[in-house]
């Protein structure tokens, strides 16, 4: 059994490096396609400081969790002009996906961590279990990062990308439900719809990324079992 705090810092760790990099995508996303106004802010620093929201990246995540057992939360948003982009139309669309791509690279570096934990555990016990832990939450939280954002709802990753692609009139129209994107999410997760929709993605996403790595499914399965409170230790 793993001390709370060891607990804590396994998921605190994951966490903090997926919504600051995630956001860092983004910054420099833009920053390649002709807005510095990121980096002129000193929002592409990987300090996680500058990117945290006390509400939004540790209350919201911790409250939603505990009550209805579905992860979301949000960092402080970067700052993106898009008429200094050098395409505005189509290179906000790039800007948007960085951050879910971000988390998809971040998912396998973690299923790496996780299989070397694996490769480690008969010299090293304690460390190889920590990594594996480390590892599985990982890869859990980048996927249900990266699935969430990409839903096609402003303000959400996925609903830039999606008014990107629309016809400029139906994109207008969408722009309008960003100020209660936020509101309309927080319904649908506590109405259990986001949980049906998320689910099954980041199923898909967590096989793809462990197939992908070779890291033992079995492993993996048994590891996020006993941190989401399933099971008693990892076989």
């Amino acid at each position: 059994m793993l001390e709370i705090g060891i607990k804590i810092l396994i998921w605190l760790v994951p966490v903090v490096t997926a919504i600051t990099l995630h956001e860092v995508a983004h910054g420099a996303a833009a920053y390649h396609l002709g807005d510095a106004t990121a980096k002129r802010a000193g929002r592409l620093s990987i300090n996680p400081f500058k990117h945290i929201d006390p509400v939004g990246s540790l209350f919201i995540p911790v409250f939603l969790f505990w009550f209805s057992g579905f992860i979301f939360g949000w960092a402080k948003p970067v700052p993106v002009n898009q008429k200094n982009l050098n395409y505005p139309d189509r290179d906000i669309i790039w800007v948007a996906l960085a951050g879910p791509i971000a988390n998809f690279f971040m998912s396998i570096i973690w299923a790496v961590i996780m299989k070397l934990g694996y490769v480690i555990s008969g010299i090293q016990p304690d460390i190889g279990s920590i990594f594996i832990y480390m590892g599985a939450a990982g890869i859990f939280i980048n996927a249900a990062i990266m699935i969430l954002n990409l839903l096609p709802l402003p303000p959400l990753d996925g609903g830039r990308i999606f008014r990107g692609l629309l016809p400029k009139q139906y994109g207008l129209i969408l722009g309008k439900v960003e100020p209660w994107g936020l509101l309309i999410l927080l319904v649908m997760i506590f109405a259990g719809v986001i949980a049906k929709i998320v689910w099954p993605l980041m199923v898909v996403e967590m096989a793809a990324v462990t197939y992908l790595v070779d890291t033992p499914a079995g492993l993996f399965l048994n590891a996020l079992r006993y941190l989401l409170g399933d099971s008693d230790l990892v076989s």
